[in-house]
């Protein structure tokens, strides 16, 4: 090893993500484009690794090049109507033909186990099976889709065992219903309707399409269900990215904490998605964005009504509403039915690519619900947004709370020069920084 301390160092930095992912659900859903291309066995060593570190992890597998090789080979012609296939029983054939040989490539992928490569000593078992109930999704603008069906139903009662006990489970892009009719089902609809019966942590598409990008060509790293509708209300991706985002969005709405959409032309995407800060394509997760917000002049009050308890037990600095008035711009609050629960302001110094983080308060009636934790999260996205690398707080009393979140100690040396003059020798306040 050519540097042993590097090594240990990015160890070590992953070893929060190994924490926080240990006994969580991941639904991984990839297309048959992944197979054609031969990136299935790299995948499989890849998701053995989760599995390794505790993750139970769920597989959905697509099967459209596969599916249309079928076809070619019977003479078959494909239809589609509005981008969904129309399945008659020739085309169901040969969904269920691809289907199964999916099935065999995949398992093999998992069975791999030579000495000195990452399989080595896996022993994975991916179980598969009738877990995925269906209906037919009918006549749509005048188009009879016949056998293409949607999810009705995931047993996730059965599933939920399986992983308890170690294994892999394999979902196809079939379903089938009580009167044992099969229907094809498009691969993004089952790995949406498992993250959400499974309550999964994650769904992570491990997609075709390129990193996405929106009309000012600017790559997307990280939306809000709320923007990420908005992206997709602005027609500026290609169908494919849009089919991803839009069930992306779905499952986030529904209760997934975070959708991902990881291109997987490149190695090892899925890890460094997972175990990497930038992560190398598009998450979106769930944030009501109509209760955090950047503040406006109209939140003065309530921010005031908010802050004076603190202010009067000397816990904040005061603030007059003239001084707030002016710095409105910098805060963010919480409200719920017009009434403002929570706040912070984020002061930003670009010369330093740093940013303070003051006035973090949430009502003492909500607290405990992780509100506090969502302004921080959003106030951490707003210093990432502006290019700034570090955030730092000055606090008297609740330095445990930040040090647990990723916060260390530091010293007045370590602030921006033009905070340093304003830093209250009274108060001794300490510094804590956080690297974002």
């Amino acid at each position: 090893m050519e540097n042993p301390t590097q090594f240990v160092q990015w160890l070590r930095s992953v070893a929060p993500y190994i924490h926080a992912f240990r006994g969580k659900t991941f639904v991984v859903a990839f297309p048959g484009e992944l197979v054609t291309a031969g990136a299935l066995p790299v995948l499989a060593q890849d998701l053995s690794l989760l599995h390794a570190l505790g993750i139970k992890v769920v597989i959905v597998h697509g099967s459209r090049p596969q599916v249309e090789e079928q076809l070619t080979l019977r003479n078959v012609e494909a239809r589609f109507h509005n981008g969904l296939r129309i399945t008659d029983t020739a085309a169901l054939e040969c969904a269920k033909e691809a289907a199964g040989e999916l099935r065999l490539d995949i398992e093999a992928a998992f069975s791999q186990g030579l000495p000195n490569t990452p399989m080595a000593h896996a022993a994975i078992r991916i179980i598969s099976g009738n877990f995925v109930t269906a209906r037919p999704l009918g006549v749509i603008d005048g188009a009879d889709l016949q056998l293409t069906g949607v999810v009705r139903k995931i047993d996730y009662e059965t599933i939920h065992p399986i992983l308890n006990a170690g294994g892999l489970v394999l979902l196809s892009p079939l379903g089938f219903s009580p009167t044992g009719e099969a229907f094809n089902l498009t691969m993004e609809d089952v790995a949406v309707s498992a993250a959400i019966a499974l309550r999964a942590e994650k769904l992570i598409f491990i997609s075709e399409t390129p990193l996405m990008k929106d009309a000012g060509d600017a790559e997307i790293r990280e939306l809000s269900s709320h923007q990420a509708q908005a992206v997709l209300d602005s027609g500026c991706l290609p169908a494919d990215s849009a089919f991803y985002l839009q069930h992306s969005i779905k499952a986030c709405n529904a209760g997934v904490p975070r959708a991902h959409v990881v291109p997987f032309a490149t190695d090892g995407s899925a890890l460094l998605e997972l175990f990497t800060h930038d992560g190398v394509g598009t998450m979106i997760s769930y944030e009501n964005l109509e209760s955090l917000r950047e503040a406006t002049i109209d939140d003065v009050g309530g921010i005031l009504k908010l802050i004076e308890p603190l202010e009067a037990d000397g816990t904040l600095v005061k603030r007059g509403r003239e001084l707030i008035e002016r710095e409105i711009h910098y805060f963010s609050v919480i409200e719920h039915d017009g009434v403002i629960f929570g706040c912070a302001a984020l002061y930003p110094f670009p010369a330093e690519r740093m940013a303070e983080m003051a006035c973090l308060t949430v009502n003492p009636e909500v607290q405990a619900q992780g509100d506090g934790e969502r302004i921080l999260k959003h106030m951490e996205s707003r210093a990432r947004a502006a290019g700034l690398t570090k955030l730092f707080v000055l606090t008297t009393r609740t330095s445990h709370w930040f040090l647990r979140r990723g916060f260390v100690h530091a010293t007045v040396d370590n602030l921006p020069k033009d905070r340093q003059h304003m830093y209250n020798w009274q108060r001794k306040s300490l510094v804590l920084i956080k690297n974002l």
